[in-house]
Order: structure tokens, then C-alpha cells, then sequence
């Protein structure tokens, strides 16, 4: 460089570009095997399949693995796109999107964050996602996607529809690039679902680790975790043989039938064919949401049996008003329902005014007091075969999640409460509309008797006996309902 263009460089541009060059080396580098602890990097980076299940502790700390992969993945190639799905990209937030942010900046790393859309893009294309899948409509927004990686958490807390999302859209989205596909959770309540049947298949690569070896979590003497559990354990009044405890500390699938809310068995609540005599009455149970979902139950009982169906169900979210009131008269254009119920709470009491006001529909407030108690009514059908659902039903399939938060049935056993994990919209509309149904008042009616037989005669020896009781007992009384039926008889055939 000549003397002269020396002297036309500014000291303050060579004091920043030497400032520069010196932040550069100094510069801490995000290294994935450096980051991570032994699991997490046999997870994420262990030979086999591709397709990987995790089944934790909490605290284990899979989310945090899933947050450094998702970034390496994201600076080592360009144009990779990276996916992460949790039930809600609400819950997904809260999960996972404050690691990624945190691993950002203590790394100094050039990407951009958009927290609305919750994205990150990277300066080489790649592109990380975070979103939620509650239902099968939902899903259908990842369809035609071209992923290097999916990552798929919580699945406990997935419906069937789980196997849906991850055979016919996420696995030909990882086509193009030969992508791999990571399913996390705990163990659930039962063992049964989705996750549960991948973490057991031998087509899967199953791991599995606790937050024992979770480095950040237990390393004595200095952070002994069997110390912080002991104390936990005398707070909650439990001892280590709790099937819940046992599944969120060990990662362990424990039967625990008693945690879920809603005691539906696959052998006794479902049927095939609705009985095809007696009277049908509908009533029609309504949930309203928007980020929760819209639900519509529709329940039948039968003039001849001591038994209540669940015969149709809706469940849709985001709808707007015009779009409820449609499926509404929808169902009741079908089942014409001699009762409609909706949750009134909140914002539902003008909702339920404007249906009735402005549509014409007769909605009634559901009843919602004393929930608990009606649960275990509901519960009493479902456990003695009164209560009935079709096969594959969503109310079956949230019957298996919907959980009693488990610290509240220990202050409160009288009065616990359900557990935020997983909430289901569905379950809510039949119990409003159950509460409304008189099934217990049915009675199938004798079979008619041929007369000439014996039996007839029988009945009529029977009726002559129970008049001439009746009139020993109380003449007078006797003769008074004979008049009245006499002339409730000659009052019909004049009508």
C-alpha cells in the first residue's frame, strides 16, 4: 500500500477494523459436542436409523439438546430447514424458544429471530421452525415442506393423529435431504398411544436417560439431585413407589389408570350399532374457544334403555361466530335435539345471547358447578357399561390424557383439579351435555302378551287379585280410582 492511501485511512476506521479482527478471535464458538453432555450427543449423533425416540425424566434435558442440534444443524449446511412441533406453538414457546435465544447470544451467533412468528433465520438460508399441531387440521399446514430435520416433543400428549403427522407428512418432507426425526416426551399415564408404540418398536432407535445424567441437574457432592427429591417427596407426601413420580423422575412407564380423569375402558364404553328400539332423544353439548378449540358432542339415550351414546362430535379451532353457528344447525338439522347446552363463562354468556338473539338458536348456560362430583357420576356410567362412544372417538382418545394435577389431590382430595398438561375440549361438551340426559328414567316395557295363552290368563288372575286386595284394603278409595279411570277413558275416546 503507497505511502499516500496510508495516509487517506482514517485512525478510527484502523482502530475499528484492528477492534474487529481481535472480537472475532476472542469470540466464544458454539461446538455441539462441547455444549452438550454424553446423552444428549448419543441422541443426537449416535450411529443408526434416523428415525429416534427419547423417553425422559424431567429435567432430563432433551429440550435443551433439541435447541443445540437444531442450531448446529442450522450452521453447518445451508438452506436446511429445521422443524420443532409441539402440541401448541404457544406451549412450544415456552419450552424451548428462551434456549435458542439464550444459546444465541451467549454465542454471538448472526441469525435473525422473528418472536412473533416465532423463526430464526440464518445469513447461509437455513431456517428454524417452532409451531404447534393440536389436531389433524393443523398438521396439514407442514404438508409439502423439505426438512433436514423434525423434532417432535411432548408426544405423550398427542392424540392418534400423531402417527398421521409423522407417516404421511413429516417423513416425505425429510426425503429430499435424507433427514432424520427426533420424538421426545415422558412416559405416560398408560401404556398405550403413539409414543409408546414407536418407543417400543425395533424399527426406531430408542434412548433413554434421566435427569441423573443430566450434568447440569446431579453432580455430587456438589449438586446432589437424590437431596432435592428427598425433600420433594416429604413436601408432596409420597414415597418413591408413586406410579407419577416414578414416570417423572425415571422416565419410566408406569400403569396409572388413577391419575386420568375420566375412567373410559376400551373393553366396556364402546359400541358398534345403536339399539333400534324405543324413542331417541338428542342433546347437544357445546365448548367454546379459539385458540382452544370449538366443540359439539352430541348425546342420545333411549326410551327402553338405562344407557346414554355419545353418537356425533365436532371439534375445530379457530372458528369465527358465523362458522359455529353453521355446524351448529348443522347437527341440529340431524339429531334435532330436544335440549342445546354451551359453556356461558366468561365471554361465552354474550356469545350464547348472540346465538340465541341474533340465530335463533335455543342454547341453554350449561351447568358447571360442582364438576368434580359429576365427573365421578360420569365416571360411575362409565365404570357400570351406562355410558357408550363410538370407536375412535376424540372423547375416547383425550380420556387417555386428561390428568388430576397430582399435587392437587394430595392438598385436596375432595376437590382437586385437572391438570393444565393437556386440556380437552371435547371432554368438557359431553359432561355439559350428560348432565342434561335422563337415561336412568328409561324402562323397556313388558313384552305384550298373546291372548289365549296361559300367561295371559295368568296376568288376568294376577290384575283380578291385585283389585280385590286393593278393595279389601280400601273400599272407598278403590271405588274412587275406578270412577276416575272410567272417566279418563271415556274422556279419550271422545278427544
Amino acid at each position: 500500500m503507497s505511502k499516500q492511501s496510508l495516509q487517506s485511512v482514517s485512525k478510527e476506521a484502523l482502530r475499528a477494523e484492528i477492534q474487529k479482527r481481535q472480537e472475532k478471535l476472542t469470540k466464544p464458538k458454539f461446538i455441539f459436542d462441547e455444549f452438550c453432555f454424553a446423552r444428549q450427543v448419543e441422541f443426537f449423533r449416535g450411529v443408526g436409523t434416523r428415525f429416534r425416540t427419547a423417553v425422559c425424566s424431567r429435567r432430563a434435558g432433551k429440550t435443551v439438546g433439541i435447541a443445540a442440534d437444531m442450531i448446529d444443524a442450522a450452521l453447518a449446511e445451508g438452506e436446511n430447514n429445521l422443524l420443532y412441533i409441539t402440541i401448541t406453538q404457544q406451549q412450544a414457546r415456552a419450552i424451548i424458544w428462551s434456549d435458542l435465544v439464550k444459546i444465541i447470544e451467549e454465542y454471538e451467533l448472526d441469525c435473525k429471530t422473528d418472536n412473533v412468528r416465532l423463526t430464526i433465520t440464518f445469513p447461509n438460508k437455513s431456517k428454524i421452525y417452532i409451531a404447534g399441531a393440536k389436531d389433524r387440521t393443523e398438521i396439514e399446514k407442514f404438508r409439502g415442506w423439505k426438512l433436514k430435520k423434525c423434532y417432535i416433543d411432548e408426544c405423550q400428549s398427542f392424540r392418534s393423529y400423531l402417527k398421521e403427522l409423522i407417516n404421511d407428512i413429516i417423513i416425505p418432507a425429510l426425503r429430499d435431504k435424507r433427514g432424520q426425526l427426533y420424538l421426545t416426551g415422558t412416559p405416560g399415564p398408560v401404556k398405550a398411544g403413539v409414543f409408546f408404540e414407536y418407543s417400543q418398536s425395533k424399527n426406531w432407535r430408542s434412548h433413554h436417560w434421566t435427569a441423573f445424567d443430566n450434568p447440569y441437574m446431579h453432580s455430587p457432592p456438589k449438586l446432589d439431585l437424590e437431596e432435592i427429591l428427598t425433600e420433594e417427596r416429604i413436601i408432596r407426601g409420597i414415597d418413591e413407589s408413586d406410579p407419577s413420580y416414578i414416570r417423572e423422575t425415571f422416565g419410566k412407564w408406569v400403569e396409572d389408570k388413577d391419575a386420568l380423569v375420566f375412567k373410559f375402558s376400551k373393553a366396556r364404553n364402546l359400541y358398534t350399532t345403536l339399539p333400534t328400539d324405543g324413542d331417541w332423544y338428542y342433546i347437544i353439548g357445546i365448548d367454546i374457544g379459539y385458540n382452544d378449540s370449538d366443540a359439539l358432542a352430541v348425546i342420545g339415550y333411549n326410551t327402553h334403555h338405562k344407557k346414554v351414546y355419545l353418537v356425533d362430535e365436532h371439534v375445530k379451532n379457530k372458528q369465527n361466530i358465523s362458522q359455529l353457528v353453521a355446524v351448529i344447525k348443522e347437527y341440529k338439522e340431524e339429531y334435532n335435539p330436544i335440549r342445546m347446552v354451551m359453556d356461558a363463562g366468561a365471554l361465552g354468556k354474550k356469545i350464547q345471547e348472540e346465538l340465541r338473539m341474533r340465530h335463533g338458536l335455543n342454547i341453554e348456560a350449561a351447568e358447571k358447578t360442582r364438576k368434580v362430583e359429576f365427573i365421578e357420576l360420569l365416571n360411575d356410567d362409565l365404570r357400570t357399561e351406562k355410558f357408550k362412544a363410538f370407536k375412535n372417538s376424540l372423547f375416547e382418545e383425550d380420556c387417555m390424557l386428561v390428568q388430576w394435577d397430582k399435587d392437587s389431590r394430595i392438598r385436596n382430595p375432595e376437590r382437586p383439579k385437572i391438570s393444565d398438561s393437556y386440556h380437552s375440549d371435547i371432554c368438557d361438551a359431553v359432561l355439559y351435555a350428560w348432565r342434561e340426559c335422563r337415561h336412568y328414567l328409561s324402562e323397556k316395557p313388558a313384552p305384550a302378551i298373546k291372548p289365549g295363552t296361559d300367561e295371559a290368563m295368568d296376568e288376568l288372575e294376577r290384575q283380578l287379585a291385585e283389585e280385590c286386595e286393593r278393595k279389601k284394603e280400601d273400599p272407598y278409595a278403590y271405588e274412587l280410582e275406578k270412577q276416575i279411570q272410567e272417566d279418563m277413558d271415556e274422556m279419550e275416546e271422545y278427544l
